[in-house]
């Protein structure tokens, strides 16, 4: 018996070797070391382990139509900031499939997402570590040029626990179909218009256990998108109804949900203009309707902001979208003044302006009885806002070349949000902060570079923390060697014992397609945010390794 199973291994082995020597194998591996330490000025603990590592190896094989891959995951324990639910070493992603112009077809583990997300989207950002992927059945199809149909079906990914995954209970189907006219008639395609649609169904299904109410097992969502575009200026919005879904999101009410997504915008050499707007009310769909947080989200709220890079921007006052309401706009401009005019200097002047806003909506109640058995808690309309503001940000960058050696960057920021519906501190009512950035890069010559930031933030009335610097210079090596050190000080605190500065040290290596990256230093307690999407990271001190490689 053990010959056997023995010449049976050797007899797939060797087959295994044969079909992959005949295909294509490309990945990649990552790993994220950390050693922390003891701090109390910053109430930073040493976990028990000291040491904590996340680590993944992705492997992709490709044959013909033929496609199979696996990631390996190891959380020994998982850094800092991560849920607790990711523990130990194992198989965390897994599938088989066949591709060719007709069928894409995906049994296991796999992402997709339909229209802008707002729907259905099964994706992954390990910087948050959010990972939501379907267990079960992808099925695409391109019947028709032009015509493409994705159809899923399955369970999300809650934890990895020990090794293995864990799947939520509720079941996810859905089917989305997308037609590109332009494809579809040969006259529209030589036309300078452009046009495309969409619609989307999806459903969950989740045992009720609830001995109180009367849960609905089956909630489905459905809604369409279409897009326009004349030679430089497009139009695009989508439209999506969710059906009853009571959840600890939303206090268990049996009001439906509605998000309207809506995009237009103009573009030139030298010019480009976006404005968005979103209305979103009770639209939290999740897989689980106990869960909270980012675990088991089926639909994906947008959020209307710029993605802010600078330290200061970016870390202290992030925005989070509101699935259960929210009624927000954006407004983006980019333009280059040209080259050559007194404005514009020798190579131009880069100018970007953004403003984005959001408010509650207004949830009408005068003619809803509380007591009624139907759970319908309130009224509400499309872009119906009321005055309780969440979130404000205008912003402005320009950014000029002023010879071979000298780029000077300017950048300001005014920011205001609503603390007690945000709670990202202790403070209440809203912060209103206002951010000076200084950018200076000095080439020094071909390969080497030396970049420098000053930041400043100021709160009205010295609210929440006070006032906050941070100072960053890096230098560079083209194309191996980089170096950063970086301070961030709460000076202004109006706690003197509370007066921290944060310094930071960065050394990275790279090697082509590998990296390696060693950091040393204090980290800020707050909310880190992607996207609208956030998780808490707590304050630490401590070593950081990371290392990439692709093949």
């Amino acid at each position: 018996m053990k010959i056997s199973k023995i010449l049976a291994s050797s007899l797939l082995l060797c087959l295994g070797s044969t079909v992959l020597s005949q295909g294509s194998i490309s990945g990649n591996m990552e790993s994220t070391f950390q050693y922390l330490l003891d701090d109390e000025k910053i109430d930073a603990e040493q976990p028990d382990e000291k040491a904590l590592i996340n680590s993944y190896v992705n492997v992709n094989y490709r044959n013909s139509g033929f496609k199979a891959g696996m990631r390996l995951e190891a959380y020994l324990p998982a850094i800092l900031g991560y849920p607790d639910r990711f523990d130990g070493a194992g198989l965390g992603y897994r599938y088989v499939g066949y591709e060719n112009d007709l069928v894409d077809v995906t049994v296991g583990n796999f992402y997709e997402q339909f229209g802008s997300g707002l729907i259905f989207r099964s994706y992954e950002d390990r910087a948050l570590g959010v990972d939501n992927m379907m267990n079960g059945v992808s099925l695409n199809l391109r019947p028709y040029k032009g015509v493409t149909i994705k159809t899923v079906y399955g369970r999300q990914r809650f934890s990895f626990t020990e090794g293995s995954n864990v799947y939520t209970d509720g079941i996810v189907r859905g089917a989305d179909a997308e037609i590109n006219f332009n494809q579809w008639f040969p006259k529209l395609a030589s036309s300078n218009f452009r046009v495309s649609a969409g619609g989307s169904f999806v459903s969950k299904y989740q045992e009720d256990n609830n001995t109180q109410l009367v849960l609905p097992e089956n909630t489905g969502a459905y809604g369409g998108r279409m897009e326009v575009a004349y030679k430089k200026f497009f139009i695009n919005g989508e439209y999506i109804i969710k059906e009853q879904d009571p959840s600890q999101d939303n206090g268990y009410i049996y009001n439906y949900g509605k998000g309207l997504l809506l995009n237009a915008g103009y573009s030139q050499k030298g010019l480009g203009i976006v404005v968005s707007a979103k209305s979103i009310d009770n639209m939290s769909f999740r897989s689980d309707r106990e869960a909270a947080l980012q675990d088991a989200t089926i639909g994906f709220i947008p959020a209307l902001t710029k993605t802010h890079t600078y330290n200061l921007a970016a870390t202290l006052y992030p925005y989070a979208s509101q699935p259960n309401g929210e009624v927000a706009y954006q407004a983006d401009v980019i333009y280059k003044i040209k080259r050559g005019t007194k404005l514009g200097g020798k190579y131009g002047t880069d100018v970007s302006l953004n403003f984005s806003t959001a408010y509650a909506p207004v949830q009408n109640t005068s003619n809803v009885n509380p007591l009624d058995s139907t759970r319908v808690a309130y009224d509400s309309k499309l872009f119906d806002a009321d005055d309780q503001l969440y979130w404000r940000d205008f912003n402005v960058s320009i950014k000029r070349k002023l010879n071979k050696k000298w780029t000077l960057k300017g950048s300001y920021f005014n920011i205001s949000m609503n603390n007690d519906v945000l709670k990202l501190t202790d403070a209440k009512g809203i912060i209103e902060s206002h951010i000076g950035v200084l950018d200076v890069q000095y080439k020094i010559n071909r390969k080497n570079t030396i970049r420098a930031e000053l930041q400043g933030l100021w709160t009205i009335d010295n609210k929440d923390r006070g006032d906050w610097a941070t100072f960053l210079v890096e230098y560079t090596i083209s194309p191996d060697w980089f170096f950063s050190a970086l301070i961030q000080s709460n000076y202004g605190n109006p706690v003197e014992e509370d007066q921290i500065h944060y310094p930071m040290v960065v050394v990275g290596k790279i090697w082509g397609a590998t990296r390696l990256q060693v950091g040393y230093g204090r980290q800020n307690e707050g909310l880190f945010c992607v996207g609208g999407i956030c998780r808490q990271v707590p304050s630490s001190n401590g070593l950081t390794v990371s290392f990439t490689h692709s093949f």
